[in-house]
């Protein structure tokens, strides 16, 4: 029995730190169980595209474009859309981005507010309307990229937020009450309150070992105890069994 006292006192004593972790990782799970991913990402949102047939002969060559704004070496090169038209997106050997309009090889980056209002709007299929477009040279940390950003925020109940990189002209993250309400939640669970980016760092992993110690010591107790209450089980049962 020295054996079964020690694993529950150690049982209570690791539970009682450890519990409200334990508790906070069950929330957890059903918060991310209740909440749709595509909500929290904001993809219902999206606005589909109208698809805009184009000639090559409309588009501007990649040379011509590069030679007009002299620029001599690039690292990639992509064609895209903004507000329907198209456009050439550009990586300079510094890793700079560069948007191009694709008819005319005019360069439009950094974009204008004008420009990051229209993005915004183009982009967006919500019930809400487009309240506020602002430059911030350092946004939220909810904005998991570096650099400054145009602010888009709308006026739906889940206070739709875009964040438009003022270079690729791209909408790069979508944010919304959801997405934060999901987000405090991941933080918590996987225990970096800081991005909410890292789930291998060693204080989760000592919690998990703790955790997986209560359930080890837990199953100790209930296998001493079942096999306690058998014992007595059997005693009654020899005794009352025992001829007079």
């Amino acid at each position: 029995m020295k054996i079964l006292r020690l694993t529950l006192k150690l049982h209570k004593w690791i539970a009682l730190i450890i519990g409200i972790q334990i508790l906070i990782w069950i929330v957890g799970g059903l918060i991310f169980s209740v909440l749709d991913i595509e909500k929290v990402r904001g993809e219902h949102k999206i606005a589909e595209q109208p698809h805009i047939p184009l000639t090559p002969e409309s588009i501007i060559d990649l040379k011509e474009a590069l030679k007009a704004n002299k620029i001599v070496k690039i690292k990639h090169a992509s064609l895209g859309r903004v507000v329907g038209r198209p456009v050439w997106r550009i990586m300079d050997t510094s890793g700079q981005h560069i948007t191009l309009d694709g008819m005319s090889g005019a360069k439009i980056s950094p974009i204008d507010m004008a420009l990051a209002w229209d993005i915004a709007e183009a982009d967006y299929a919500g019930p809400g309307e487009l309240d506020s477009v602002a430059f911030v040279k350092n946004p939220p940390g909810e904005y998991p990229h570096e650099g400054a950003a145009w602010v888009a925020k709308f006026d739906d109940k889940d206070k739709t937020t875009l964040y438009i990189n003022p270079d690729s002209a791209e909408v790069k993250s979508r944010r919304s009450r959801t997405w934060r309400v999901f987000d405090f939640f991941w933080k918590l669970h996987i225990m970096d309150y800081d991005d909410g980016e890292n789930f291998n760092h060693p204080l989760l992993v000592g919690a998990s070992l703790v955790a997986l110690t209560v359930a080890l010591s837990g199953f100790t107790i209930l296998f001493f105890r079942m096999r306690h209450l058998l014992r007595m089980r059997r005693a009654r049962r020899d005794k009352n069994h025992k001829p007079a």
